[in-house]
């Protein structure tokens, strides 16, 4: 029963949280479909990744508040008004994630897991060898507690997403990718070193002081 009643509160100061926090709020307000829009506009505003034209991959894209917020800066102006702008849209999002992904318009979703080389066939044929502009990422494992076992899940994930964009960014492109701080940290940032010019690590104030998310980005190819 002790157990039970520990949950109730947890969860009970989860919803609190969640339910007065200002990006939520913002969220709902703005039509996102979850606060993580305001850590990658964060990302974008301090870096300048984002601009009409390009073509954009989203990895761990559900619910698709990422994929809202790039529409936003590839639609014109006048219709960039709701949770996902609708007309014209100049540029191209691929959206991927393993989840069910509710249609936004102007995206094409790949529904399947990043890992499996079927899934990753797909999404380089709908990249139709055109050089990617950005590569987001927001995927993250289910994780199961054991520090080790869940550093040996995120960091392969990141590795992935890393040699996504080292096939398909093109030499000026740029990778964005949530990791975590903890064991495995320093080897992921220096696998970013490896593969790009410029690296810069951001934490979002979208992102929850508790949690320990933070991005990596990499901008810019080094030469193999």
């Amino acid at each position: 029963m002790k157990i039970k009643t520990k949950s109730k509160k947890v969860n009970k100061a989860w919803l609190h949280d969640h339910m007065t926090d200002p990006y939520v709020k913002l969220a709902q307000k703005e039509g996102y479909r979850a606060r993580a829009a305001y850590k990658l506009k964060e990302i974008d505003e301090e870096l300048k990744l984002l601009r009409p034209g390009q073509l954009v991959v989203d990895l761990g894209a559900t619910p698709g508040a990422w994929s809202q917020y790039v529409r936003r800066k590839f639609a014109p102006k006048q219709a960039g008004v709701g949770g996902a702008a609708v007309g014209a849209l100049d540029g191209t999002i691929i959206a991927l994630d393993i989840l069910d992904f509710e249609p936004i318009e102007g995206v094409t979703f790949i529904q399947g897991d990043f890992r499996e080389d079927a899934v990753l066939a797909q999404l380089k044929e709908a990249v139709a060898g055109r050089p990617v502009d950005v590569v987001i990422s927001d995927m993250a494992p289910n994780l199961s507690g054991i520090e080790s076992a869940d550093s040996a899940r995120i960091a392969h994930l990141v590795e992935l997403a890393v040699e996504f964009s080292q096939s398909h960014l093109q030499s000026e492109g740029a990778l964005v990718c949530k990791v975590f701080h903890g064991s495995g940290y320093s080897q992921l940032v220096e696998l970013f070193k490896k593969t790009f010019r410029v690296v810069k690590p951001i934490k979002p104030k979208a992102s929850r002081d508790k949690s320990s998310e933070t991005f990596l980005v990499g901008i810019g190819l080094k030469k193999a």
